[in-house]
């Protein structure tokens, strides 16, 4: 039986808008805790000759900055500071309480030095770092819409091609193959979104198991605590009608299905692995200087008695959880029927290293334990589906992998406004697209136009809005797209475009360097419905 173990990497556009704490510091965080780490994990693997046959997929939004120069400066940028506030513990933490926490800077120091000599090893360039790695054979990159947008409320099925076209071109311009697996953001799903899915050049998508009606929803607030183990009752709630197992179909599509099982193990605060107290405390920070040097100790204790972290723990804990987790693989492959062909496991990639320090080590041990198996073995999406010809024809379910497995989390009456704003703009985008394009002249800021739609259509700003943890940045966000999109959209309905408005196209393009090659997906998208420019 196959375990497909798969990555998701998002990050919405932040260069350009600010550094700390939504603005670049943002992706460069998530680069230096999770994506360095992991480059690091598949590097020493392949060296080691152990199988990882990962599936990670980097949005488009996502790619585009981490290929950018700016990007890659920032990056550096930030680990000079850490390495600079690991130099300033050493020499603040001199009370007698303090000492203790001094041999854990030093394993901050000595990680921040190799994490920085690795991205100069690698000149900076993640996407390029990855690609290498599948140009091998050893891991499959999939990519998503373009700027993550919500697609079942989108108004316009212009909008939706234009997210999944603009998405698998910027994919193929960075790594230099189309993709053949598709994240559709939030796992979120209406009737016929396979039909766009499959237009856009894509073989699969993945969808969460209460979709298939292969499972409840995962619900990882769940108030009791269970321990670190799932019983046979956290099994039979897990059940469906269905199995998640089994490759489907739906369209020309195959579907692979989140195993509701394994995921919980990883993704619940009580269930999960990542709650474990040889851990390293995500809460508990040093101000100056950000380091986190503690573990997150007994059930309860309060932040002000957080013991130091010992990472040694924390590693062989990591390498214990992954033996856990690969027997709980081996014993869905003993219980599962004849015909179920695999166990897909999807996960953000941010929890591994950002959320969760250990969650490197944790995929190693896991990969060093399925080399072993002779029960399950590690594999690509593309290379399950490959293996499964033969598929059910199903039909999937409105939803999504959000709170309540539902539209909710990014549709409700705190972000009700934002989608009656993007209806407008999207009708005044799409009516005036044709005939921009038909002209030369209105191309610099119809290219513009265009960035900024994407970039006000994606689903993080009603996210974070939803959440309360950011709302006003999101709100800013959203308006701040909208409005440099109207603004543009108004001066390309002029038969000719104004100075002005081609100023504003320059400025904006400055701040919103993302999509060079946007204009061929809008061609491709109008000429799909029948607006062939001249």
């Amino acid at each position: 039986m196959d375990v497909v173990l798969v990555l998701h990497s998002h990050i919405p556009y932040v260069l350009h808008h600010g550094r700390w704490p939504h603005g670049s510091d943002w992706i460069c965080e998530a680069a230096v805790d999770s994506y360095l780490p992991l480059l690091d994990t598949l590097l020493s693997l392949s060296h080691d000759h152990i199988a990882a046959p990962l599936t990670i997929g980097f949005t488009p939004v996502l790619a585009s900055q981490l290929a950018n120069p700016e990007f890659q400066q920032e990056c550096r940028s930030y680990l000079d500071q850490r390495i600079a506030s690991c130099a300033a513990a050493t020499s603040e933490l001199t009370a007698p309480g303090d000492q203790v926490l001094l041999p854990i800077v030093a394993f901050w120091q000595r990680r921040y030095g190799s994490l920085r000599t690795l991205f100069e090893k690698i000149d900076g360039d993640l996407p390029a770092a990855f690609r290498a790695l599948e140009d091998a054979g050893r891991i499959e990159i999939t990519s998503s819409a373009a700027t993550h947008g919500f697609l079942p409320l989108l108004s316009r099925a212009e909008s939706v091609t234009l997210q999944l076209l603009a998405g698998r071109d910027e994919h193929e311009r960075i790594f230099g193959r189309s993709p053949r697996g598709c994240w559709v953001p939030e796992c979120a799903y209406s009737p016929g979104l396979e039909g766009a899915v499959s237009s856009a050049g894509y073989q699969y998508f993945f969808t969460d198991a209460h979709m298939v009606q292969a499972g409840q929803p995962v619900d990882v607030y769940a108030d009791a605590e269970s321990g670190c183990g799932l019983d046979t009752q956290s099994r039979e709630n897990a059940k469906g009608s269905r199995s998640p197992y089994q490759v489907y179909r739906a369209g020309n599509c195959a579907v692979l299905v989140r195993d509701p099982v394994a995921s919980r193990q990883v993704w619940s605060r009580y269930e999960g692995y990542p709650g474990d107290h040889n851990y390293l405390e995500f809460h508990k920070i040093r101000w100056p200087g950000g380091l986190r040097l503690w573990q997150v100790s007994a059930p309860g204790t309060g932040l002000g008695e957080k013991r130091p972290y010992r990472p040694e723990a924390g590693a062989r804990r990591a390498g214990h959880h992954a033996r856990h987790f690969v027997s709980l693989l081996m014993d869905t492959a003993r219980t599962s029927g004849a015909d179920d062909k695999a166990i897909v496991a999807p996960f953000d990639t941010e929890l591994f290293g950002h959320w969760w320090f250990e969650g490197p080590y944790f995929l190693r041990a896991v990969f060093e334990a399925l080399s072993r198996s002779g029960k399950v073995r590690a594999s690509t999406a593309s290379a399950t589906v490959m293996r499964s010809p033969e598929t059910t024809e199903i039909q999937v379910s409105e939803g999504s992998w959000g709170a309540r497995g539902d539209f909710s989390m990014w549709n409700n009456p705190k972000t009700a406004w934002t989608w009656k704003r993007l209806r407008i703009l999207e009708q005044s985008f799409w009516n005036m697209a044709p005939e921009a394009l038909a002209e030369a002249g209105h191309h610099h800021a119809l290219k513009q136009a265009t960035r900024e739609l994407l970039l006000a259509q994606s689903s993080d700003w009603q996210f974070i809005i939803s959440t309360g943890a950011a709302a006003e940045y999101a709100e800013q966000r959203f308006i701040e797209h909208c409005a440099a999109a109207d603004a543009l959209i108004g001066g390309l309905l002029k038969p000719a475009v104004s100075e002005s408005t081609n100023q504003l196209a320059s400025d904006l393009a400055q701040r919103d360097q993302i999509f060079p090659g946007i204009l061929t997906s809008l061609a491709a998208v109008l000429e799909r419905r029948g607006h062939s420019p001249s």
